[in-house]
């Protein structure tokens, strides 16, 4: 059923409004018509007009003058766009025009009325109302969208305040962290050395004689005091990295020699558990560039891992050329492996994955995160796939020739072997 239109005229007589009336019948469109008549005046139309919403005006040009011209300025004041037609006689054209000009959509000659003329007239006041809500219903829904849009910027800014706040605190809290582990790390570490120093010269053969039970005890504080001293030198190397304390100090050196020192630290321990460290060695060329150090604190961190939770089987270390002027090193094991939803997680500092303070493996869960931090500062990278139950494997890949400030000042006859594939292997 189709909407019934609210129409008002305005300054219409009895027989112009009877008229009116007769003719809209005759447009098949519904109406409900209200009348004001010639004596309301302009400012006393506000009520009027805000107690109903018309979808056309039809303004009768009888009205002195400047009431119709004050009636379009007040509903253009008041912000009411009702579509308005003026009503006009034969010899008024010029006022209807300025009317027009003035706000009014169209007029009509009281000759011309019918009911043809008035159907194209009020279907036409009825599409730019009804475009009219619809574009003031959108202005609004624009207006609450804005002032949603404002509030949730005014709540993000408030919460990116916040957050900077936390993370200042954060920053804060870290470096209260790592300056209190780097100052106990160093403070321990000296009685640490001293009694290492007496556990070692009491264990010297020309010391007075020991029983067995006494040597059995000072071995004990031996292995356990290198043990803590271990821990002490990870607590420090990490707030080191933590702090960014810790640089590249790059020289030229042979990688298979280093790797072949390193590996042979671990043999004996390897021997207690009746493990196999296998090296195989694909470098054709075995000279680099890059922090002797850090490489070899990375694969002591490596064997070290993979010793400890390996109990039977094997390790095997691989070293690879790779494109780009790149190499590769990795240490596999058939350890206890590490679950799926773990992996993500092993070079977390502190991380281990049995957490509990009964846990088989001891250790800070420092190594493997140490590992990482220095491959990273190598310009290099590190990952990890593993099989729980089966084994893990650590591959990590560094430039042959790392890049600092002072690369330019390498001894030019170390420099063609570092580059050049074919080269013999270069004893430093």
């Amino acid at each position: 059923m189709e909407e019934t239109r609210k129409i008002l005229m305005l300054g219409c007589d009895q027989q112009d409004y009877g008229a009116l009336c007769k003719l809209l019948s005759q447009t098949g469109i519904s109406v409900e018509v209200s009348v004001v008549n010639q004596q309301k005046s302009a400012d006393a139309l506000d009520p009027f007009l805000h107690g109903t919403a018309y979808d056309c005006i039809f303004l009768n040009h009888h009205l002195p003058k400047h009431d119709a011209f004050a009636i379009i300025e007040q509903l253009q004041s008041l912000a009411i766009t009702i579509p308005i037609v003026i009503i006009i006689d034969e010899d008024n054209q010029q006022d209807a025009t300025q009317l027009i000009n003035s706000g009014a959509i169209e007029y009509i000659r009281k000759s011309e009325l019918s009911s043809t003329i008035l159907t194209k007239i009020l279907r036409l006041c009825i599409r730019l109302g009804d475009a009219e809500k619809k574009v003031a219903q959108m202005m609004h829904k624009l207006q609450e969208s804005n002032e949603s849009l404002k509030c949730q910027n005014q709540e993000l800014a408030a919460q990116k305040q916040l957050i900077r706040l936390q993370k200042l605190k954060l920053l804060e809290v870290s470096q209260l962290k790592s300056q209190f582990l780097a100052t106990i790390s160093h403070e321990l570490r000296t009685p640490m050395n001293a009694v290492i120093g007496f556990a070692q010269l009491l264990l010297r053969p020309n010391f007075q004689t020991l029983t067995l039970q006494q040597t059995d005890m000072v071995e004990r504080i031996l292995n356990n005091g290198k043990h803590l001293l271990m821990l002490l030198n990870e607590i420090l190397e990490f707030s080191g990295l933590e702090n960014g304390d810790i640089s590249l100090k790059p020289e030229v050196f042979d990688l298979s020699q280093l790797i072949d020192t390193t590996v042979a630290e671990f043999r004996s321990l390897a021997d207690e558990k009746h493990l196999s460290i296998i090296v195989r060695n694909h470098l054709q060329n075995h000279v680099v560039f890059n922090d002797k150090r850090k490489i070899s604190q990375v694969l002591t961190n490596l064997l070290s891992n993979a010793t400890k939770f390996t109990e039977s089987g094997y390790i095997w270390v691989e070293i690879d050329e790779l494109p780009d002027n790149r190499v590769a090193i990795a240490v596999q094991d058939t350890g206890i492996g590490i679950a799926p939803q773990d992996i993500n997680s092993i070079f977390e500092p502190f991380w281990q994955v049995d957490q509990t303070t009964s846990r088989k493996y001891g250790g800070m869960g420092l190594g493997l995160a140490i590992a990482h931090s220095l491959v990273k500062i190598m310009c290099g990278q590190i990952t990890a796939t593993s099989q729980l139950g089966e084994g893990s494997m650590f591959r990590v890949e560094l430039p042959r020739q790392i890049l600092t400030p002072n690369s330019h000042h390498i001894n030019d006859s170390y420099g063609s072997k570092i580059m050049d594939p074919v080269k013999k292997r270069l004893l430093l």
